[in-house]
């Protein structure tokens, strides 16, 4: 398939919108990459290894992607290519297809409107990365300690201008590169976007191994002690490995609602887990040589980024470069994500109303930004404004990652597992019957009890 071909028109305002596709296999996988790869992978994961015990995490963790993440991705894209249009019209379709309620559609909603709030803190982080980067670039780092590493980042979360101006330019990048469209905008980004990254990346684990500590930073991620595996670890990795694949977020319903018939789902889920999978370990690889080199703590937590991490590039030779590439990295992989996080809003405004493409993305961007601006105040003029005793950072975060992308992933694999006909889901996986049982296996049992059990956990 080459080129934009037309597939699903539909009618708003008496005129015919086309819906899109994307212009090549590849261009679909290296886009579902770009939005799995973001600040989950490079600011989130090696901090939830250092806070989880290490390699104990780490292999709990793939057993999580493997269990769990493929089959639900594979199941959200099925949706989507099935509906061919945005995640709400879409699930209205088909469940009046196969004869069950409209209320499906929630699914759609539910997933839509996660990406939406969560796009407006993703975004409050992504200008963090954008501020630090400028930071390393004019050599703030340069001498720093331990107390003016805190100062730095505690001083931009308290100044809500600095905050609102790099929020701004992030959502500004967000929304020009979605304005242009499937294969203008979102595959061409990413075509550009995602090689950057593992360059960079590449020249980051380069480095580490030059530190003198790449060894134990290998072992710390790869050798296992299963004394610090607990009931809490495994739930953290199956927690993370629903957040980095964008499950339940409308993302995937979305991105396969730009699929034709020619993709292998499985063959396509498999690539953009591996490739996930390996960023992230390749984010540890380069950012725990550094840490254990400079004596840093692992388990830091979030700050491991923004706090520790500007005390080893204050040291070392080389670190004004290394500091510029690092946050360049983390920018480039919070972009990759935010597009796809803004996807479908405006899938739902371009196909449902009047507006164009340009249009349904400066309004959905925009109602996004304004969000995010009470997100950012959050940290200092509105500090004091709680929500069920949280800030608005804060309560966004924990409703979307702790509630509603459980209960929409776990309705994307019900749905498609115990709605959709057995026969017609097994032609569209190109399984044989022996490939079908354990699909079934996984789809109707395994991965709704793991979804199951992170929500309960959240509860």
């Amino acid at each position: 398939m080459s080129g934009i071909q037309s597939a699903t028109a539909t009618m708003a305002a008496g005129a015919v919108k086309v819906h899109d596709h994307w212009s090549s296999r590849m261009g679909f996988i290296i886009a579902a990459v770009g939005s799995a790869v973001g600040l989950g992978n490079i600011w989130k994961f090696p901090y939830m290894v250092g806070q989880s015990g290490g390699a104990a995490f780490v292999l709990v963790y793939l057993a999580c992607i493997a269990l769990i993440g493929l089959p639900i991705i594979v199941a959200e894209w099925l949706i989507g290519r099935r509906g061919q249009k945005n995640p709400v019209n879409t699930m209205v379709e088909l469940a009046k297809k196969n004869g069950r309620s409209r209320n499906w559609a929630l699914l759609g909603i539910g997933g839509t409107l996660a990406a939406f709030l969560i796009l407006s803190f993703y975004s409050v982080i992504g200008g963090w990365a954008v501020s630090y980067l400028v930071e390393a670039g004019t050599g703030s780092f340069s001498g720093i300690d331990k107390d003016a590493a805190g100062a730095l980042f505690n001083g931009l979360l308290a100044d809500p201008a600095k905050l609102l101006l790099w929020h701004s330019v992030f959502m500004a990048l967000t929304i020009g590169v979605v304005a242009m469209g499937v294969s203008g905008g979102l595959e061409r980004a990413t075509k550009i976007l995602m090689p950057a990254l593992g360059v960079i990346l590449l020249i980051m684990v380069g480095y580490g191994m030059t530190t003198g500590s790449f060894g134990a930073a290998a072992s710390y991620l790869f050798t296992p002690d299963w004394s610090k595996l607990n009931s809490g670890v495994v739930l953290a990795a199956l927690g993370h490995a629903f957040f980095t694949l964008s499950l339940g977020m409308g993302v995937m319903i979305a991105y396969g609602s730009y699929l034709g018939q020619d993709i292998n789902l499985l063959r396509a889920a498999r690539t953009v887990a591996i490739s996930d999978t390996v960023i992230a370990l390749g984010a540890g690889m380069a950012i725990f040589p550094i840490v254990f080199a400079n004596g840093l703590d692992p388990a830091a937590g979030p700050g491991l980024v923004f706090v520790t991490l500007p005390l080893a590039f204050g040291k070392i030779s080389g670190g004004l470069i290394l500091g510029v590439m690092f946050f360049a990295l983390l920018i480039f992989a919070a972009l990759t994500s935010s597009i796809s996080l803004l996807e479908p809003a405006v899938e739902l405004l371009e196909e449902r109303t009047p507006l164009g493409r340009v249009g349904a993305t400066v309004v959905a961007g925009l109602a996004t930004w304004a969000l995010g601006i009470a997100a950012l105040l959050s940290f200092n003029e509105w500090s004091n404004v709680l929500i069920f005793g949280q800030n608005i950072f804060d309560l966004l975060d924990k409703l979307t990652s702790k509630f509603m992308l459980p209960l929409c992933g776990l309705g994307a694999i019900v749905f498609v597992a115990w709605c959709l006909d057995r026969e017609s889901v097994r032609k569209d996986l190109g399984l044989g019957t022996t490939g079908f049982r354990l699909w079934n296996l996984l789809a109707r049992y395994v991965a709704p009890i793991g979804v199951l059990a992170v929500f309960w956990n959240s509860l």
